[in-house]
């Protein structure tokens, strides 16, 4: 007998604390509107986080990897050169063994949910995701946020385990019901390199928002940047350029780690405002009130060079105009839409010069933006996600 969304229940496992994660709880939401029930297993999840009405969250532990329970992390410690050295060679080992718990311990409690389809957010749940669909013999959702495989790194190359991790992925891939990446480049990559088949692209966009032109602080008296204030986010090239750029700029975002310890001090010494994490309205007002917003990126891994940062879609629906990374997804979009002003990677002098050109052209671009608001909005990704489970309603269930 064919189901209908009000009798379907959707798991989603996701190796996050889910609560920061906007993208897992968007299209959550998203499915329960469709009527669709949503159970998430995530991973150290606060204990007194409210999951939105309609999706339950469950917690599952990822352990102390190779640290012994009595030891702190080293993360927010500023560490002497021969520690950062054993740190770099022995983080592969503890973040797979950290995985590895969350994965065994995400199946145990797994087994004991009922559901119909299985959403697996990321290469970290896929293992897991396939074994549970193939054993309730239920569709497959495989959820990529990023290009595994090309993703940033800290610690020392894992060429056998890439190598193994491809071939993992490309395996497990092809049992897939539906493929979903958040842009067009990974999701090409997917069907050539992994011979995906139905690919779908959802997007890390933000819900449409009205004409917030009014809002906008023209000329611009700042420039934003919300996100892990950490490395490969271009923020050393921030610092450069604050030297010689004309108006404010501020970060906003977690820095309890070891590329923070030493940078931070320093962007503060350059005149740089360093917050922490703000709520999306605070970083909302913020952005607005400073009238430009930093969507940065290293060009050093191949994800970032494929990436859509959530940050792109937030300045839009501000209505901020920004100054981005000129890297092949990310500035195509910008130029698509005319939505800032593009910089070279690790270039202090051409962020300045974007920054200079943004100023003055800056009531344009706010124009702009807002135009682009409605193809950038997340009720048009939501379209797509919905029809996906839609289709799969009628094929699967």
């Amino acid at each position: 007998m064919t189901k209908n969304a009000n009798q379907v229940t959707v798991l989603m496992l996701v190796a996050t604390s889910v609560a920061g994660d906007s993208r897992v709880l968007r299209e959550a939401e998203s499915l329960v509107r469709a009527g669709f029930s949503v159970e998430i297993v995530g991973k150290e999840v606060p204990a007194d986080f409210d999951a939105p009405i309609g999706i339950k969250v469950h917690s599952s532990s990822s352990g102390h990897g190779l640290r012994p329970t009595s030891m702190s992390s080293l993360r927010t410690k500023k560490l002497a050169p021969h520690m950062r050295f054993v740190r770099w060679m022995l983080l592969p080992t503890h973040r797979a063994k950290s995985f590895k718990a969350w994965a065994d311990g995400s199946y145990k409690l797994a087994s004991t949910l009922d559901f119909d389809i299985v959403h697996a957010h990321d290469f970290t749940a896929l293992e897991i995701g396939a074994r549970l669909s193939r054993e309730r013999k239920v569709p497959l959702i495989y959820d990529s946020h990023e290009w595994w495989l090309g993703r940033q790194r800290q610690y020392r190359p894992t060429p056998f385990t890439d190598g193994r991790e491809a071939r993992l992925e490309r395996k497990l891939v092809q049992q897939a019901s539906a493929v979903i990446t958040v842009g067009k480049s990974i999701g090409d990559l997917m069907r050539l390199q992994r011979e995906a088949k139905n690919v779908r692209v959802v997007r890390n966009s933000f819900p449409k928002t009205s004409d917030t032109s009014s809002l906008v602080t023209t000329p611009p008296k700042g420039v934003i940047y919300a996100g892990r204030v950490d490395a490969f986010r271009e923020l050393e090239t921030i610092i450069y350029a604050s030297k010689t750029v004309s108006i404010s700029i501020t970060w906003m975002g977690d820095y309890a780690n070891q590329w923070a310890t030493q940078w931070v001090p320093i962007a503060r010494a350059s005149g740089i405002e360093v917050l922490p994490s703000q709520s999306l309205s605070a970083v909302t007002t913020a952005m607005q009130n400073a009238g430009l917003a930093f969507v940065t990126h290293s060009d050093q891994f191949e994800s970032h060079r494929l990436a859509l940062p959530n940050k792109l879609f937030h300045a839009v629906q501000a209505g901020v105009p920004v100054i981005a990374t000129n890297v092949s997804e990310l500035a195509g979009v910008v130029r698509e839409f005319d939505l800032g002003e593009l910089y070279e990677a690790g270039n202090a002098e051409s962020m300045q010069k974007a920054i200079e050109r943004a100023i003055d052209r800056h009531s344009d671009l706010v124009s702009n933006v807002n135009a682009a608001k409605g193809a950038m909005s997340w009720e048009t990704d939501e379209k797509v996600l919905v029809q996906i489970y839609q289709d799969l309603i009628k094929a699967k269930l």
